[in-house]
């Protein structure tokens, strides 16, 4: 029943996206958990034994996501259904995707600001290239961070497993960075963010591969995923860059700074552009249907 359900939720997010009307008068559930998050990140985070208390912190998010999605599962399918749409973002990742890419067609500052929307990097200067190859890297990661992962642990965990993933996911986009402030306080948030993804960021790229049909560079994948700074996120980026042709990462401007990070197959294509943007948004389709084919093959096994 757990597969038939994320099947119908998958399809609502794809057909509906994120109703603006909705959250013009209601908080997104992912606004409230950053409101919590940032509470514990102003209240707590100072002082000694910060390492305990991010321990704390991270136990206190996942005992009220589990405690809210056992609830929530007791109210029936039709909740369920809605509330794992709401945190499944396929639609709206396209919709950001696209706009870049229609960006980038209309002019280069265009394209910049539409892909400040979805990285954190510095876009003022970013030439046309790196643009859309920020766009594409975004593309990666976010189908597995806001797609396959939320679907992978909504099946394993019904509505509390999804609702612990994503309250740990946005925890680790928030505390879990290398800084000063927050290295020791968002150390645990960024430790069980890498091992819940582990399985999801490999199963996105097998599913972009397996679509692009290069399964045949797996070890060149795998090699490349090693390369990122990132254990989990090289493994879909990795992928992308060979479905599509084209290198990606490298070095990147942050806070001011130019960061000599690795490239990603790094025999791809260089000069990117809005038309590997709008191909990168085929390849998320393309992994999403066969993740829905899936998914509704498990509940015809299981049924």
């Amino acid at each position: 029943m757990t597969a038939l359900l994320l099947c119908l939720a998958m399809l609502l997010d794809a057909a509906l996206g994120e109703p603006g009307w909705l959250w013009r008068r209601l908080p997104h559930p992912a606004v409230l958990m950053g409101r919590a998050i940032g509470w514990c990140d102003t209240r707590l985070n100072g002082g000694n034994l910060r390492r305990v208390k991010g321990v704390l912190t991270v136990a206190a998010l996942v005992t009220g996501a589990w405690l809210l999605g056992t609830v929530l599962a007791r109210l029936g399918p039709v909740i369920e259904v809605l509330v794992v749409a709401i945190l499944l973002a396929q639609r709206s990742l396209v919709d950001h995707l696209r706009a870049v890419a229609d960006g980038l067609r209309l002019s280069l500052p265009a394209g910049r600001r539409a892909v400040a929307m979805i990285v954190s990097r510095d876009t003022a200067d970013l030439p046309a290239a790196s643009v859309a190859r920020s766009a594409i890297e975004s593309a990666s990661e976010n189908l597995s961070d806001g797609v396959i992962a939320p679907a992978f642990w909504f099946l394993l965990g019904g509505l509390p497993g999804i609702l612990i993933y994503k309250v740990v996911n946005t925890a680790d986009s928030m505390i879990g960075y290398r800084t000063p402030r927050h290295l020791e306080f968002g150390w645990a948030a960024a430790r069980l963010d890498d091992l819940l993804n582990l399985v999801p960021a490999r199963l996105t790229a097998l599913l972009i591969a397996l679509t692009a049909g290069v399964t045949r560079d797996w070890r060149d994948i795998a090699r490349d995923a090693g390369q990122h700074r990132s254990p989990n996120a090289g493994w879909p980026e990795a992928a992308m860059s060979r479905a599509l042709g084209v290198a990606l990462a490298g070095p990147r401007p942050y806070d001011g700074r130019m960061q000599n990070f690795a490239w990603v197959h790094p025999a791809g294509r260089r000069s990117l552009n809005a038309a590997d943007v709008d191909a990168s948004i085929v390849r998320l389709w393309q992994a999403w249907c066969v993740m829905l084919g899936a998914c509704f093959l498990l509940f015809l096994i299981t049924f």
